[in-house]
């Protein structure tokens, strides 16, 4: 690979995976709607384009050529099937930044309990895609979109949970910030389990996967999952402070209907290696601290 562009890239795992390519000598092309800045300065090209707009992309794809295309921002089939237009005869390899949300709630779901080439999208924009229901239906459609109609090899990595000390969400420091300061929270279901994996560790996998022969879906992540009890416990340990729990406390972000969790067996067989969860969280959890 000696050329990438990358759709988005300039927030969280995005921006390191563009510093991790510059590290590697590889040519990086962002492009984005240009309301972000970035830390990269005259390292990269940038183009201005809005997913939302076929002829922009069209306009800033023109005669150019690029090794693999990293897609860290489609929100939408319509999206996906725009812009694989706009790239055809462009690209070598399509990664697409997708989701453990493709398959329904639950634990340990492998990469055949959601085949993209057996889903039917319907042809929606961004603003058609409500909730949770549709950030699901929109990476499901989009990932059926890449591989019925993709030209190239395309890989759909399925993210679990992303953490880390650049994590905007803030979703865990919110539990280690209540529990430290004695706050009360609401825990709906203490028992679903989760997965979760290293923003540094997926930008990496990011890297390495689209440099190997891979072609598909796969799980990246910790190989562990955990439940929202287990979690408070482990802060508890570390903060040394009793939590708080009640109906009328604030809602965590991790508050789902059903456990997320997937299973990461094949990305482990593959040789790839994640920190484990109960060494990162902790990590995590003494930083937040």
């Amino acid at each position: 690979m000696k050329s990438a562009l990358i759709l988005g890239g300039t927030q969280f795992v995005g921006k390191r995976l563009v510093q991790l390519l510059l590290d590697e000598g590889i040519e990086v092309t962002i492009a984005t709607r240009g309301m972000t800045p970035d830390p990269f300065g005259d390292q990269v090209t940038r183009l201005k384009i809005s997913r939302e707009d076929t002829a922009s992309l069209k306009q800033a794809f023109q005669d150019k050529i690029w090794d693999v295309v990293y897609d860290q921002s489609c929100y939408s089939s319509q999206e996906a099937l725009d812009t694989l237009k706009a790239l055809e005869g462009k690209i070598r390899k399509y990664m697409f930044t997708s989701s453990q949300a493709v398959y329904n709630f639950g634990s340990n779901h492998k990469e055949e309990n959601f085949n993209p080439l057996e889903f039917k999208p319907m042809l929606k924009g961004r603003g058609e895609y409500i909730g949770y229901v549709g950030y699901q239906e929109a990476k499901r459609a989009a990932e059926a979109i890449l591989f019925q109609n993709a030209l190239v090899p395309v890989v759909s990595v399925r993210f679990p949970i992303i953490v880390g000390k650049d994590d905007y969400t803030n979703r865990l420091k919110f539990h280690v910030e209540h529990v430290k300061n004695e706050k009360a929270m609401f825990i709906e279901h203490p028992d679903f389990r989760y997965s979760f994996i290293d923003s540094e560790e997926a930008a990496k996998f990011l890297l390495r996967i689209a440099k190997s022969d891979y072609q598909g879906a796969i799980n990246p992540g910790s190989s562990d999952d955990i439940s929202l009890r287990e979690l408070v416990t482990l802060i508890e340990e570390h903060t040394e402070t009793k939590a708080i729990i009640q109906i009328v406390g604030d809602p965590s972000p991790y508050n789902l209907p059903g456990s997320w969790s997937v299973d990461t067996s094949r990305a482990k067989s593959l040789g790839y290696r994640f920190t484990a969860l109960d060494k990162l969280l902790a990590q995590l959890i003494h930083y937040y601290r």
